[in-house]
């Protein structure tokens, strides 16, 4: 086995591999022609003093002027430099001067984030120096460094969709390489492209994806020309690993000399599929490599944190969209006969049911229709979905559109039954279907929004939903909070999956 359409005779394992390990007699050292290494394409070095300068101008140059020109306070250059520094601390704190991470480059969400974590900051040094600004005149003063942040990801987004693609050849067995090839080809905002695949044994990749060669089942003296070829072949820069019993431990790693000689990239696939990068801290003790993964937030600040700010973000949200909801409510109850409100019994965290308040955008005798249209459910899973649901009156079309149906679930918030940011909480008949893994679904309070509702909500499948809640369920914390409340605003503005 070897290159496709150039088969040479070879022996499965012509040497003791039991003795000391020594290089691949056959595996080629550099291409000619090829430089000796090439850095991963589309990583450019970034100037972290330079973009700290950047925002540290972008956000206290113009609040100096604001507040010097509206007279807020006696020192108001001072006040401008204070918000400058810490909106650099806050930026630095929350890593936004290092490399990001392959797949999330220049988030436009995270700037959002980070300031609103200034504005409580500064709410927070106000009271205690006992400053009192104009709030409409400070918020003004902290605008432009958004803006500036704001446009400062967008351009690093534009650059990283512009080059930063990593050409990928899969190596692995049968299953491992599909689940590889399957996901990295199907999902979308990262920078891996399958250009290729090199299956273990008699193994092929689904799909149309290019074999231009194999390895044998057994460890053999051209498994890193076999490799290395293929990667030439299609111009891959990395060389994605999926371990299994037949490649792993000294085959692996001849293949990772033959490759890094060679001038290529490896990856090696982790099983740890569902756990964030963040979680996971690799330790070497006995000449073993061992990944240390942090359990689940639960407990501690951060769980405080999410609390208050849950409960604060549902008062002020209730006491702000107190207009809304009633013109909301006038038009419901004028469109349909039948209640403002539905409530429903929801079940949330550890299977605890509770009541979930909705504006109500079916007609009164929704629920007792149900039944008989249950051959035309529309979701694989135990949710009940319809594109075009009969029983949804005009106004509720509308309503669930623009997803002002949810905003009363606030209220659910407040009494802590919900968060937020979460899990979509389900109906009993829909609880009492679940597996042990669509359980753990329940382990933290549901929300309001969260990754499913951001990521295409009712086009999803069930399980692509399973997959993303238990993600947020197992990986969450304040900044992806704030992430995905920003996302909300941009989801609920385009409408897809909302039905």
């Amino acid at each position: 086995m070897g290159l496709a359409g150039a088969p040479r005779p070879r022996t499965a394992a012509p040497r003791d591999r039991t003795t000391a390990l020594g290089p691949p007699r056959s595996a080629p050292r550099v291409r000619p022609g090829r430089p000796p290494s090439r850095p991963a394409a589309g990583r450019t070095a970034r100037r972290p003093p330079l973009l700290a300068l950047t925002d540290l101008l972008g956000l206290g140059v113009p609040a100096g002027c604001v507040l010097h020109a509206a007279a807020a306070g006696p020192r108001p250059l001072a006040a401008a430099a204070v918000a400058g520094l810490v909106w650099t601390g806050v930026r630095a704190a929350r890593g936004r001067y290092t490399d990001p991470r392959p797949g999330r480059p220049g988030s436009v969400s995270g700037p959002l984030g980070d300031w609103l974590v200034l504005v409580g900051a500064l709410v927070v040094l106000l009271a205690v120096t006992g400053h009192r600004p104009d709030p409409a005149t400070a918020v003004l003063a902290l605008t432009p460094g958004l803006v500036v942040a704001l446009a400062a990801a967008g351009a690093a987004r534009w650059r990283a969709r512009k080059g930063a693609v990593r050409r990928v050849l899969v190596v692995g067995e049968a299953a491992g390489l599909d689940r590889a090839v399957g996901r990295l080809t199907s999902a979308a905002g990262h920078p891996y492209a399958v250009v290729a695949a090199v299956p273990v044994g008699e193994g092929t990749p689904r799909g149309r994806t290019p074999v231009p060669g194999r390895l044998a089942p057994e460890p053999a003296d051209d498994d890193v020309s076999t490799v290395l070829g293929g990667a030439y072949a299609h111009d891959a820069d990395l060389v994605l690993v999926a371990p299994g019993p037949r490649l792993t431990g000294d085959r692996l790693r001849r293949l990772s000399w033959g490759l890094h000689d060679g001038g290529i990239a490896l990856g090696v696939l982790s099983e740890l599929s569902g756990t964030a990068a963040g979680r996971v801290r690799p330790v070497s003790a006995a000449g073993l490599t061992l990944l240390h993964v942090a359990p689940p937030l639960r407990h501690g600040p951060q769980a405080v944190l999410k609390a208050l700010v849950d409960r604060s973000g549902a008062a002020l949200g209730l006491l702000v969209l107190a207009p809304l909801f009633l013109a909301v409510a006038l038009a419901v109850r004028l469109s349909s006969r039948g209640p403002v409100f539905h409530r429903q019994i929801r079940h949330g965290r550890h299977n605890r049911p509770f009541t979930m308040w909705k504006f109500r955008t079916m007609v009164e005798d929704a629920e007792s229709r149900k039944e008989q249209l249950a051959p035309a459910n529309e979701s694989e899973g135990p949710m009940f979905k319809m594109r075009r649901d009969p029983r949804v009156t005009r106004i509720g079309h509308a309503l669930r559109r623009t997803s002002v149906d949810e905003l009363p679930q606030l209220l659910n918030v407040l009494r802590g039954d919900m968060s937020l940011v979460g899990p979509r909480p389900p109906l009993p008949d829909e609880a009492a279907r679940y597996d042990e893994r669509e359980l753990r679904r329940l382990a933290v309070r549901p929300g309001l929004t969260g990754l499913w509702q951001v990521s295409g909500r009712s086009d999803l499948t069930w399980q692509e939903t399973v997959r993303l809640d238990l993600w947020y369920v197992d990986n969450w914390s304040l900044a992806m909070d704030l992430g995905l409340l920003a996302r909300t605003v941009r989801a609920v503005a385009d409408g897809r999956g909302a039905y």
